[in-house]
């Protein structure tokens, strides 16, 4: 633990052994956990560069107020725009061979419909002729001539329609085909705009135009405007003390000693393995907050607060659970029962009193 907190001084007198005694106090004592990390925006997050190409036109700068969705950067490639194109037309097309002026279906249209007029004229013939031979009138050359002719104009009518419907398959199987296509190819365009994911400021952008980017290139950091989370990084060894809601007083390197008050707010399981330490989130609780990201912070966290307890310095404690005393001119090492400690005083509970004359080692 490290506190930046400032405690009174004890009153020592100096023996001719060169160890200290002094007297335990009573004052408040303040219990923390140190920790360190830095201010982030609230929702911080990078933007990147989808596809490759070359920044034509660079839309924000730092500082900038966004929307969701604004288009921060127009990347340009020149082959995924002929691709678009390309796709375009080819929907185009397809979506007029389906059109009611589509010249495919209303040639084959104009053809069922002749078709249907032939066989309506062969099929007067035929029945007309099977009439008058009923009564054995006319030729049995006639008829037959009639019925062949009938039954191909049938068959050429069925032949059209088949033709008519298979074409109609085909050509909504190449209209869905081609708004696929112009669909990927869209999506794949709309990688070149290069836009916000949420409502914000921009802190940070990392490519000007003309310069080329290639997929994953980071291009700008985004975050909320105002809300800030303070990121700590806690030991391992005190991560059990900490709990939400409990107060954090801390200072940033830019604004030097001013002291800022905060809360804990969430603390995450995982444990970095680099540096053994737990990431701990907490936000300002004051109504002026820090207005700058990524600053570094030294922090106290308060785990407990007691009044007018007994304290002596840490440094007089013998394997935390016993003090050298002086009684009746002699040197005793006694057992005592200890509470809170911080980084240079501990809590005494039991065993030793105002008037106990307790020595510091040697220095």
């Amino acid at each position: 633990m490290r506190l930046f907190l400032i405690f009174s001084a004890y009153v020592v007198f100096t023996s001719c052994s060169r160890q200290s005694i002094i007297h335990p106090q009573r004052k408040d004592i303040v219990e923390t956990v140190y920790a360190s990390g830095k201010i982030i925006s609230n929702n911080e997050y990078n933007v990147f560069a989808l596809s490759n190409g070359t920044v034509i036109k660079k839309l924000v700068k730092e500082g900038d107020a966004v929307t969701k969705n604004q288009i921060l950067y127009v990347i340009k490639n020149d082959a995924q725009s002929t691709r678009f194109e390309a796709a375009q037309t080819n929907y185009n097309i397809a979506k007029a061979n389906l059109s009611a002026q589509s010249r495919i279906l209303t040639d084959l249209k104009i053809s069922m419909q002749s078709a249907q007029t032939k066989l309506s004229n062969d099929s007067s013939t035929y029945f007309r002729l099977k009439n008058l031979w009923d009564e054995n009138i006319g030729t049995k050359n006639n008829l037959d001539a009639a019925y062949t002719q009938y039954i191909l104009s049938k068959n050429q009518l069925r032949s059209t329609q088949e033709k008519y419907h298979l074409t109609l398959n085909d050509l909504n199987l190449a209209l869905h085909t081609a708004q696929s296509q112009l669909t990927d190819a869209q999506t794949d365009l709309n990688n070149y705009f290069i836009r916000s994911e949420s409502s914000g400021t921009v802190f940070q952008t990392y490519k000007e135009q003309g310069e080329t980017v290639k997929p994953n290139d980071i291009v700008a950091l985004l975050g909320e405007s105002s809300n800030r989370i303070i990121k700590l990084a806690v030991d391992q060894e005190d991560i059990n003390k900490i709990k939400s809601g409990q107060q954090v007083l801390l200072r940033t390197d830019i604004t030097g000693n001013k002291i800022y008050h905060a809360v804990i707010t969430h603390l995450y399981p995982l444990m970095n393995e680099a540096d053994q330490t737990f990431r701990v989130d907490a936000m300002f609780t004051d109504t002026m907050q820090q207005p700058f990201i990524h600053s570094s912070i030294e922090a106290n966290i308060i785990i407990q607060k007691k009044n007018n307890v007994l304290v002596i310095p840490r440094a007089a404690m013998i394997a935390d659970d016993s003090v050298q005393v002086k009684q009746n001119a002699k040197t005793k090492t006694i057992a005592v029962q200890t509470g809170i400690n911080t980084l240079d005083e501990t809590e005494i509970v039991k065993g030793l009193n105002e008037s106990s004359q307790v020595l510091l080692p040697a220095q």
